[in-house]
């Protein structure tokens, strides 16, 4: 006996087929704008960073993949930040125009004196009671919009880019950014934190109609607010710095 399936049936006995552990990875993958990239520090050459990058080590679940919090700190001292010019390491060896990188370091200027704003006043001048935060891009990716679209609306393309996800952890197609970046006292020069974080398009459907560069602005994005979300809380003395 022929039995058929329709579309919906398939994808039914399909999904109850895969384990539940990996139905989950793909349910969150569906829903995640961004995701993060693990690094290891071994694998990170820090060339904005450079020699502090010895203190950096691998960060949580839900923090950046390396970081570093000086435990002398004394956070809730600070109350005020000056925000460097962002600027742009990739080395001799970037694909990335110029132009483009020019669009995404100012993008990264906009979003963090934007989201830094709504917690601390924004200065120009050292002094007491003064973070000053600087950042770089030191990698991007652009995502291939086309190619992208099609994995996220045909049926067939989707589960396939499913199938990657699973087996990789990173969805095709999509575009990436990394960072570093580090708050000192602007007075003395100590370092109060740093991080290096590389994140990567999701696999929400939202992010399948958007420009090449649409992935890098949304990881930056992440990196504007979380910025903002924990220095706050440091200052503030709502969350320990850890």
């Amino acid at each position: 006996m022929n039995i058929k399936l329709n579309h919906s049936e398939y994808q039914t006995k399909a999904g109850a087929g895969l384990p539940v552990v990996a139905m989950c990875l793909l349910i969150l993958s569906a829903c995640t704008t961004t995701q993060k990239v693990d690094i290891k520090q071994s694998g990170v050459s820090c060339s904005f960073l450079a020699n502090d990058c010895s203190l950096l080590t691998v960060g949580g679940k839900d923090q950046t993949g390396l970081r570093y919090v000086n435990p002398a700190a004394q956070w809730r001292h600070y109350t005020k930040i000056i925000i460097d010019p962002v600027t742009f390491w990739g080395g001799s060896s970037t694909q990335i125009s110029s132009s483009d990188q020019q669009m995404l370091v100012n993008y990264l200027s906009q979003q963090l004196k934007e989201e830094l704003g709504k917690k601390f006043e924004i200065v120009d001048q050292p002094g007491p009671g003064v973070m000053k935060f600087d950042a770089a891009l030191t990698d991007a990716e652009a995502a291939t919009p086309g190619l992208r679209s099609i994995s996220m609306i045909v049926p067939q393309a989707h589960m396939l880019s499913n199938l990657k996800y699973l087996a990789t952890g990173t969805m095709p197609f999509v575009g990436a950014a990394q960072v570093e970046a580090k708050v000192t006292d602007s007075v003395t020069g100590q370092i109060l934190a740093m991080v290096v974080d590389k994140r990567i398009g999701g696999g929400s459907f939202t992010t399948g109609f958007q420009w090449q560069w649409g992935d890098a602005e949304n990881a930056i994005n992440h990196w504007a607010e979380l910025a903002a979300t924990r220095l706050s809380s440091w200052t503030s003395g709502t969350a320990p710095a850890q």
